[in-house]
């Protein structure tokens, strides 16, 4: 038991080569190519695009500073 000598990936790329063929190999290596560059551009493109959105008030949401009155505006009114 031991790790792969030069002569053993030198067989299995022979082996690779003959079920897929050297055309079919090149062709999916240039798919996997093109479908990085196109992950990278929409990630920049998502940066420029997409400005950081404010906070928003939920509906059906109480904020208890702004929707209740305060002690002191009970009092008052009374």
């Amino acid at each position: 038991m031991g790790s792969f000598s030069l002569m053993h990936w030198v067989i299995v790329l022979l082996v690779v080569m003959l079920l897929f063929g050297g055309g079919r190999i090149s062709g999916l290596m240039g798919d996997v190519a093109k479908g990085i560059k196109s992950f990278k551009k929409g990630m920049a493109e998502d940066d420029e695009v997409t400005p950081a959105k404010p906070a928003t008030r939920l509906e059906g949401h109480r904020v208890p500073e702004q929707d209740a009155p305060t002690a002191t505006e009970e009092k008052t009114k009374a």
